[in-house]
């Protein structure tokens, strides 16, 4: 037994369906589901029973979460009794992350968070990708992440953004409004230089839609991007909140939309004391409007 399948078991019982459950942790539903099955073999009991669409503790269920609640509060009040500190003074904190979205940790988190916590050295550590990043908090090379949702049922996560995906197109473009995604089979698109993070990026969502547009430019000048697009040579695929001056170009919506969400994760173990100041952090960041980036 161990406190992520408590949390699981708690989390379905709150929303009713282990699907919901895990929507709510930003967590994949068949890991949660895994591990409350684990925790049903271990105890040997049936902790809930299918109520038409949904789950209902059953009796026993009830018991073991009315205990399971007092067992995280408990853990939460013994990892709060960390606050007393010396304010982080000598304190490093380690930050994993995928090279696509390390601008957005070191452009813009860290250097607001060192403004009130200058005693702090933060240091990134750089991954390949999610199962990398997966792989830091595993192993404790890291304290905390910041990549893409949902993650691995064995890690905790707190979302940061949802980022829209749009079309950045010449305003003489005709396409329907909002765009289906079939329509970027064959279009024109201004991409980013093949191999690059941002391509694989870019590659990737297109794979998924089912989508061969037509490489009109391909370059990691992302500051000539939108020229191109005024110049006619092609579209854009670029998140709405990235964007700066889009005079000149027109800027569409996909149907259905295309969001990818990204938060800040952790192993489910007790976090250092700068690390939950991070955390608190980013949540407030999260509430504010960013100002945006045109680099």
């Amino acid at each position: 037994m161990n406190l992520r399948q408590l949390r699981y078991v708690v989390a379905t019982a709150d929303h009713g369906t282990m699907t919901s459950a895990a929507q709510a942790l930003y967590v994949a539903q068949p890991a949660l589901s895994r591990a409350v099955r684990e925790l049903e073999r271990e105890l040997g009991v049936e902790l809930f029973a299918r109520s038409g669409r949904g789950v209902v503790l059953t009796p026993v269920g009830e018991r073991v979460v009315r205990q399971a609640r007092i067992a995280l509060d408990a853990v939460e009040a013994i990892e709060g009794l960390s606050v007393a500190r010396a304010n982080g003074r000598g304190a490093e904190l380690r930050i994993a992350t995928t090279p696509s979205l390390e601008p957005e940790l070191t452009g813009r988190l860290i250097p607001r968070f060192a403004r009130d916590q200058s005693a702090v050295r933060v240091r990134v550590v750089r991954c390949e990708g999610r199962d990398d990043v997966a792989v830091k908090l595993r192993t404790g090379a890291a304290d905390l992440a910041l990549t893409d949702l949902p993650v691995p049922g064995d890690l905790a996560a707190h979302p940061f953004e949802q980022r829209e995906v749009v079309l950045i197109s010449p305003p003489g473009l005709k396409v329907r409004e909002p765009v289906p995604l079939t329509a970027l089979d064959g279009m024109r698109l201004v991409l980013p230089a093949r191999g690059s993070d941002r391509r694989v990026e870019i590659d990737t969502m297109l794979k998924r839609i089912g989508a061969t547009p037509v490489v009109a430019v391909e370059s990691d000048e992302r500051g000539s991007w939108i020229g191109w697009v005024r110049a006619g040579m092609g579209s854009l695929l670029w998140y709405r909140n990235q964007l700066d001056d889009t005079e000149g170009v027109a800027v569409r919506s996909f149907m259905p939309p295309i969001t990818r969400l990204i938060g800040l994760v952790h192993a489910h173990r007790q976090l250092p004391p700068v690390a939950r100041d991070f955390l608190a952090f980013a949540k407030e960041t999260a509430k504010t409007p960013r100002s945006r980036d045109p680099h």
